[in-house]
């Protein structure tokens, strides 16, 4: 039976048996209330009260929610604030001076810690010098960094003095960093002269000097000297080096400028359904006052934690809860500028060990490799102190989840799977730990406050374990304000399908695919347009991978559809094995089996590939569409984001041989 949005049939989630937070846990979370939900309801919008007093206001708000002009929602109107202030000065006027702040951990075994007063003494001076340049309020600052201190510092420079900051992440080309500063007209640059890449270095100055020569504007740029000798460069015109920018204003400080709430405190470019990136806007009271309630209640981070977000700044995960959320509670945040298995596969848990980290929060893709690599790797370190874990950036199965609570949490620490987007600001779905049971495969229902719904194409609800239309039916905080590019595609982007402005119905449309079963519980199934038509039916690529990594022996998958000579679509599925199992015709035929036990014979896979590795961007991203170009046999775009460019060729062999490939 197929469903009536066609994802195929319905049949009951694939989540594992709920387990219920561990006791030590409750004693000491931060949210144990089990009457939150209703409460929040009870009392809609006032309830994000509680969110506002996690501030420090310049000026109180008069009004929680003007929703008048829907769907360009305000939060808090009337109330000033500086997020600067928030997450740095408070903190030393509490007399947290020497509390640490930031520890960093470099791509060569750096270490660096920032006590909030350094943090402080530095982004002022820093803010003094970019003031000192000519930027003012509402100037768009780019910032094209890795994962280094400067990074943070830069952002909260900008925010004290009111210019909204634009992260760019430093894995992208010099093309997408002139798109973005074009789109945002901004004259204002901080990058640096390289970074290491696998411990090689890598030229990023030579991709800024590129992006600068595409742009008509004349952009100011500061340039922080990452890698010294390793890779000399010169300053052109207009361009400073960051530490003689910046100490030439040693010891000035920089009065945080109020900032209305709804005042944009940064502009994050996103992918586009036209191709085009969408710059998406942050303000200053929502968004930091949602990121900071759910840091609290979600993540469960106090002031006196070592906390770690595993994620790059570069993305809005890196922006909400690296930077922002821990720093605007105070606690202490972990940054590291490496990748999971460079110098060793041992790395992260190196870093969990050594800093005693209490909360770690990483992707799905990260878990699903560590599995790979096998357990031997985390038993080789103390985990003891970890008390929370997290997962983010797309859906986790029930599999790797396990896999997870087992080896990483030694079955004591509760998972918070938690769904949101960067136009969302903050997580949006996720069970609170202290409260509520954990069903493996499961993001968890909606957050107090939170009215997210799960519709068919008509936008009526679902039932229960149907798929369809994941959709947010109430406005919430840290909800992007517009699109720097326009109301009108920000409308016709979020807005407009399951919307009904002659009923004052405002639901957002968040582009994802989900099922919701009878407790609330949401399981994601993966974005609308990552599904595969086969013989009529639209299959979830989610839902398939899912059912390939629950077999024994399989750590990762993806599938991809491929078009045949009639025109019909074979399902091809690339899996790499764990660390413990080679690829043989048993996995191959389990997998088959449990692909047709799970969903049907519809999705049966025409092929399975098995590969050592599947082709990720610099940030962990399978690259899918490459590997439907591989399947068809087409021409390949451009494969340098990819941190593995290697492993295409490797897969194109498998699959067509190694003549073909040399030819």
């Amino acid at each position: 039976m197929v469903d009536r949005n066609g994802w195929g049939r319905e049949r009951p989630a694939p989540t594992g048996a709920p387990r219920s937070p561990p006791a030590a846990f409750v004693e000491q979370a931060n949210v144990t209330d089990e009457e939150i939900y209703e409460a929040f309801d009870e009392n809609w919008p006032a309830c994000w009260e509680r969110a506002a007093e996690l501030l420090t206001w310049n000026e109180p708000y008069d009004t929680v929610l003007e929703a008048e002009d829907a769907p360009f929602y305000r939060w808090f109107t009337g109330g000033t604030l500086n997020a600067s202030y928030n997450c740095l000065d408070r903190h030393l006027e509490a007399g947290r001076k020497t509390h640490t702040a930031i520890r960093w951990e470099g791509k060569r075994g750096e270490r660096e810690t920032y006590t909030y007063r350094d943090l402080y003494v530095e982004v002022n001076e820093l803010a003094a010098a970019l003031r000192a340049l000519g930027v003012g309020e509402d100037d768009a600052v780019t910032i094209y960094l890795p994962m280094i201190p400067e990074l943070p510092i830069a952002m909260l420079a900008c925010a004290r003095i009111g210019a909204p900051h634009s992260v760019v992440f430093a894995g992208l080309s010099s093309e997408a960093l002139a798109t973005r500063m074009d789109a945002a007209e901004s004259e204002y640059l901080i990058t640096c002269d390289g970074y290491y890449r696998r411990g090689d270095a890598f030229n990023q100055k030579a991709k800024t000097d590129n992006a600068r020569i595409a742009l008509e504007q004349d952009v100011q740029t500061i340039v922080v000297d990452r890698l010294g000798d390793d890779l000399p460069h010169v300053l052109g015109e207009n361009e400073r080096d960051y530490d003689d920018f910046r100490e030439a204003f040693e010891g000035e400080t920089v009065e945080p400028v109020p900032r209305d709430a709804e005042d944009m405190l940064f502009l994050m470019y996103t992918s586009g359904t036209t191709g085009q990136p969408k710059g998406v806007v942050h303000s200053t009271g929502g968004y930091l006052a949602h990121v900071a309630w759910t840091s609290h209640a979600v993540l469960d981070v106090k002031p006196e934690d070592t906390y770690w977000c595993a994620a790059d700044i570069g993305w809005i995960t890196g922006h909400s809860y690296i930077v922002y959320g821990p720093l605007a509670l105070g606690t202490t945040t972990v940054m590291y500028e490496g990748t999971p298995d460079y110098p060793d596969r041992g790395r992260l848990w190196e870093i969990v060990d050594r800093n005693a980290v209490d909360v770690f929060y990483t992707a799905p893709t990260a878990i699903r490799a560590f599995m790979k690599w096998g357990e031997e790797f985390p038993e080789g370190y103390d985990l003891s102190s970890l008390r929370l874990l997290g997962s983010v950036g797309e859906p986790i199965s029930s599999r790797p989840w396990r896999w997870y609570h087992e080896h990483i949490g030694n079955e004591e620490c509760p998972i918070v799977d938690t769904w949101w987007q960067t136009e969302t600001g903050a997580i949006t779905v996720s069970t609170l730990p202290g409260i509520d049971e954990m069903k493996p495969g499961a993001a968890g229902p909606a957050l107090p406050g939170t009215d997210a719904r799960v519709v068919d194409d008509s936008g009526d609800e679902v039932g229960p374990d149907e798929a369809g239309y994941l959709v947010l039916a109430r406005p919430w905080p840290g909800m992007a304000r517009t699109l720097y590019d326009g109301d009108d595609r920000f409308v016709a982007e979020y807005w407009r399908r399951f919307s009904d402005p002659g009923d004052d119905r405002w639901w957002y449309e968040s582009g994802d695919a989900a099922r919701i079963d009878a407790d609330g519980y949401i399981t994601i199934l993966g974005r609308v347009d990552d599904v595969i038509n086969a013989s009529g039916h639209r299959l979830s690529t989610m839902e398939i991978e899912s059912a390939i990594t629950n077999v024994d022996g399989v750590a990762e998958a993806a599938v991809v559809g491929r078009s045949n000579a009639t025109a019909e679509t074979e399902i091809y599925a690339y899996v790499s094995t764990d660390g413990h199992n080679d690829p043989d015709a048993a996995i191959r035929e389990a997998i088959v089996e449990n692909v047709e036990a799970t969903i049907g014979p519809i999705a049966r896979p025409e092929q399975v590939i098995f590969t050592p590795e599947l082709p990720k961007t610099r940030s962990g991203k399978i690259m899918r569409r490459l590997l439907e170009d591989v399947a068809n046999g087409e021409e390949l775009g451009d494969t340098s984001a990819l941190r593995n460019p290697e492993i295409v060729g490797e897969i194109q062999a498998e699959i067509f041989g190694a003549d073909a490939v040399d030819e």
